[in-house]
């Protein structure tokens, strides 16, 4: 997976957990849990969202580096998702 169909897959499953959301107006290299209000919960349910549409799975330690959407693209693309 390169970046750009990484970013849109992290971006439509955004949008299944917040359908309210203009997903064009979700910044790169912002925070997510501030940029578009996603509570801890809401961020477990896209890590796990993430892992069963691409199969990588994203251990706890390796949170920090998935807090983007930024983040996202390079965390998929660097593993082959």
């Amino acid at each position: 997976m390169n970046r750009t169909d990484a970013r849109s897959t992290v971006l439509s499953l955004i949008g299944e957990i917040a359908p309210e959301l203009d997903l064009d107006s979700v910044p790169d290299d912002e925070d997510l849990r501030d940029a578009v209000d996603l509570d801890s919960l809401d961020f477990l349910n896209l890590v796990e969202m993430v892992h069963e549409r691409t199969g990588v799975d994203v251990p706890e330690m390796d949170y920090d580096q998935v807090r983007t959407l930024d983040g996202w693209a390079s965390y998929l693309s660097a593993r082959g998702a």
